[in-house]
């Protein structure tokens, strides 16, 4: 339970990495927010995979591939939610 626990948030760490990496454009997070993107992405990436493949939830390539993907889409909405605020400086 715990090592599953940690494997996910390492994969989530490098989805994150990945994610950002990609994704044009500065993005101010630190180290903890990128893993969280990468868990999201995990998330999100393995919810859309299931929709397309009923296959047992295995450590694959393609399981890697899907959570940046969903990282990509979960940056690419953080984004789009970050620019509608307005920044008040004093």
């Amino acid at each position: 339970m715990i090592g599953s626990i940690i494997i996910f948030l390492v994969i989530g760490l490098i989805a994150g990495l990945i994610a950002r990496a990609i994704m044009p454009g500065r993005q101010s997070m630190g180290l903890v927010a990128t893993t969280l993107l990468g868990c999201a992405g995990s998330i999100v990436g393995g919810f859309i995979g299931s929709l397309f493949h009923r296959g047992e939830g295995v450590f694959s390539p393609a399981g890697i591939i899907g959570s940046v993907l969903g990282a990509l889409l979960v940056l690419f909405l953080v984004g789009l939610a970050q620019r509608g605020r307005r920044r008040v400086t004093v």
